[in-house]
């Protein structure tokens, strides 16, 4: 049993993260881009 603590513990940390990824989505859509707005 102690030897599929490792690969449960894992594959459980993995899906947590994805389901948070698709959840919020790509972080780095949202960011605005200082220079882009900057007009000279």
């Amino acid at each position: 049993m102690e030897t599929l603590k490792h690969p449960i513990s894992c594959s459980l940390v993995s899906f947590t993260g994805y389901a948070l990824y698709t959840v919020f989505g790509q972080p780095s859509n949202e960011l605005r881009h200082p220079f882009e707005e900057h007009e000279e």
